[in-house]
């Protein structure tokens, strides 16, 4: 509300200080004025200029046509076209080239303003001065601002764009910086999940074994005890803070296995620590991509994890199975000796356990695979089909700000895949090709398209308008000056002279168009009389000499005033 208040209050004041400075220009013109009416020299054009300015903010069309009836009834003085109240037009003008985007209506509203005046002058009859008035001066002062005013505009509309596209720019920053940020929180989240859970999940293990331990005292089955129930804390501590880092649903985790790590490494680490693992592989090893030896890796990793977990004292059966093209992985875990059947067949299914087997989902169908998990025989089993060569497959979610197929996004220093999908595409990321065209480029197309049709308009429009009045213009100021005879030359004619000897001191036209009061003024009988002017002023009517000859002789030269007597 505050903010409407200023800018009306601020519309106000700028229209007030323009309808000031167009006043005093009028009222100077109406004090320079020689024979001039107060109401309709100066209290009429004050009152349509305190009605055109206000106008022009909604119609500023109307407020130009207003103001062009000043100019043009400023033609019937008989003394001068010219006036003040062309200030008031260029004004105006420059004001409808600015407010008006379109150039169809404001050049209509022009060329209308030009008849009006061109009509004035016919209606009137009014002499040669006038008509160049109305074909040099007021075409510039209706077109020459509005092309300043369109281009005010154009300028002004670049440069808010500018902005606008600088302001949606630095938000995508924002947003991709906070992208990477989540990216960055999920891949802790996956390191703490895949690693840090599986060895304390081993460790918890271990710790329950040597309870078992006959060497042991009371007191060291109670701390390992203790011991064993603080880490089973930190398990779910551990999985809670792996809840709360975790990216929403569908971003996926790329946490790879130790370097020159592999699954018998996994498993013998996990035979170490206690667990009851039993595992076989059948078929001939083939080669694996680095990409299906890492998915491999991560089936087995999360399944044992889970199994040791929510089912301990299990037994395990892995069995990998390698076939022609492709990879089974299968692992299976028994219920656990006491009690232990329901907790197996729900644990990895719901609870933050889920979470591991969502991640490994996404990953398997990634590579072109696919997981099938469940209750099997009161235990549970996760069933895995990796292709030996597996190529990355973009998954179903749309990219986020920033994404583009093909590209990765390294974080950490970790080592990664080109042909993985990123996350990400981080500003620089390279091989970026973006699907459709960004709506930021469409609007700088749709500005720069119209900043070019403008230039066009700024260009064709004086170039259209030349062609139609500068011929007349050129024309009539040619007919004003190629029959200006100086007062010096004048006052050497001499009458009884003939023609042959005052020839030289004659200009080479005589002006054809005085007015009738001059045409019509009486002259010797038997004569035939030339009009010359006195002098080149284009914009102001000057007297006329009047040359009367009787065959070839001068019989009689007068001055003709400029007004009717």
């Amino acid at each position: 509300m505050l903010h409407t208040r200023i800018s009306q209050a601020r519309s106000v004041c700028g229209d007030v200080a323009l309808w000031g400075v167009l006043a005093a220009a009028t009222g100077y013109g109406f004090r320079d004025a020689s024979a001039a009416s107060p109401a309709l020299d100066l209290l009429l054009p004050l009152a349509v200029l305190a009605v055109a300015v206000p106008l022009s903010r909604c119609r500023p069309g109307a407020a130009v046509v207003l103001v062009n009836g000043l100019c043009a009834l400023g033609m019937a003085d008989s003394a001068t076209p010219a006036n003040a109240h062309v200030l008031s037009l260029a004004a105006l003008s420059c004001l409808l080239g600015i407010r008006v985007a379109a150039a169809g209506r404001p050049l209509l509203v022009l060329a209308g303003c030009l008849a009006v005046d061109l009509a004035t002058c016919a209606v009137l009859r009014t002499p040669a001065v006038w008509w160049f008035y109305a074909l040099t001066v007021l075409p510039a002062a209706l077109l020459l601002p509005w092309l300043a005013g369109r281009h005010w505009r154009g300028r002004r509309e670049l440069v808010r764009e500018g902005w606008r596209l600088a302001r949606s720019l630095e938000e995508r920053q924002h947003l991709v910086a906070e992208r990477a940020r989540l990216t960055e929180r999920a891949d802790i989240a996956a390191d703490m999940h895949d690693s840090l859970g599986h060895a304390l999940s081993l460790v918890a293990l271990r710790a329950g074994a040597l309870e078992l331990s006959p060497d042991l005292t009371e007191r060291d089955r109670t701390d390992l005890a203790e011991l064993r129930g603080t880490i089973a804390d930190a398990v779910e501590q551990l999985r809670e803070t792996v809840a709360v880092l975790h990216d929403p649903p569908g971003t996926e985790t790329d946490a790879g296995p130790p370097v020159n790590d592999t699954v018998e490494d996994l498993l013998g680490r996990a035979v170490a620590s206690g667990v009851p693992v039993r595992w076989e592989r059948s078929g001939s090893v083939p080669t694996l991509s680095p990409l299906a030896e890492r998915g491999m890796y991560r089936v087995v990793q999360e399944a044992v994890t889970n199994a040791v977990k929510h089912a301990p004292g299990g037994a395990i059966r892995v069995r990998i199975t390698h076939g022609a093209d492709r990879t089974r992985v299968s692992v299976v875990n028994a219920a656990p000796p006491a009690d232990g059947s329901a907790h197996a067949a729900e644990g990895p299914t719901t609870g933050v356990g889920r979470r591991g087997l969502t991640g490994l989902r996404e990953r398997v169908t990634v590579l072109g695979g696919s997981l099938r998990t469940g209750p099997y025989r009161g235990g549970f089993r996760v069933t895995a089909v990796l292709p030996h060569q597996a190529t990355a497959r973009p998954r179903s979610p749309a990219p986020g700000p920033g994404t583009a197929p093909g590209t990765r996004a390294g974080t950490r220093g970790r080592h990664t895949e080109s042909a993985l999908p990123s996350r990400t595409a981080l500003p620089g990321a390279s091989d970026t090709h973006a699907a459709a065209t960004p709506e930021s480029a469409k609007r700088l197309a749709f500005v720069r398209s119209a900043a070019r049709r403008r230039s066009v308009a700024a260009f064709a429009a004086p170039v259209v308008a030349a062609a139609f009045f500068v011929p007349a213009a050129v024309y009539l100021a040619w007919q004003l000056t190629a029959s200006v005879l100086p007062p010096s030359r004048f006052e050497e004619l001499a009458t009884g002279r003939p023609r042959t000897e005052l020839a030289p001191l004659l200009p080479a036209r005589t002006y054809p168009h005085p007015p009738d009061h001059a045409r019509f003024a009486p002259r010797p009988p038997g004569t035939t009389c030339e009009f010359y002017r006195s002098g080149r002023n284009l914009l102001d009517e000057v007297d006329l000499y009047r040359l009367c000859w009787s065959g070839n002789r001068l019989v009689a030269k007068d001055t003709v005033p400029a007004s009717r007597p």
